[in-house]
């Protein structure tokens, strides 16, 4: 049984990984690559993290996953948001259908704050 459970884990996982890939092709700008290959990448490591520490059955591993889990839940969004910001401040031009810039005129440009 735990075998069972632990493979769905592993194969959710791995799809989710699967479609983060999927989505760094697809996607037509930076900006929405970075979006679908955080989000769907770190669900799909904590997935596989999950179903490992369940095959194991052992409290270190079990511990280590967790640990993993919550750097990656900490890290992923704030590296994200930096290499974003860093393409918009470099000028790295958005997808030719996006409407709205949000940010357009907000920031200054030589001290980079939000005005």
């Amino acid at each position: 049984m735990i075998e069972i459970i632990s493979g769905i884990f592993l194969l959710a996982g791995t799809s989710f990984i699967l479609i983060s890939s999927i989505g760094l092709l697809k996607m037509p700008d930076l900006y929405t690559r970075m979006s679908a290959t955080t989000k769907a990448s770190t669900l799909g490591i904590g997935l596989v993290l999950i179903g490992t520490a369940i095959y194991w059955v052992d409290l270190g591993i079990a511990a280590r996953a967790i640990a993993i889990i919550i750097f990656l839940l900490l890290t992923a969004p704030v590296a994200a948001h930096i290499i974003g910001r860093a393409a918009y401040f470099d000028k790295v031009p958005l997808w030719e259908k996006t409407h709205i810039d949000e940010l357009k005129g907000k920031y200054d440009e030589d001290s980079h704050e939000l005005s």
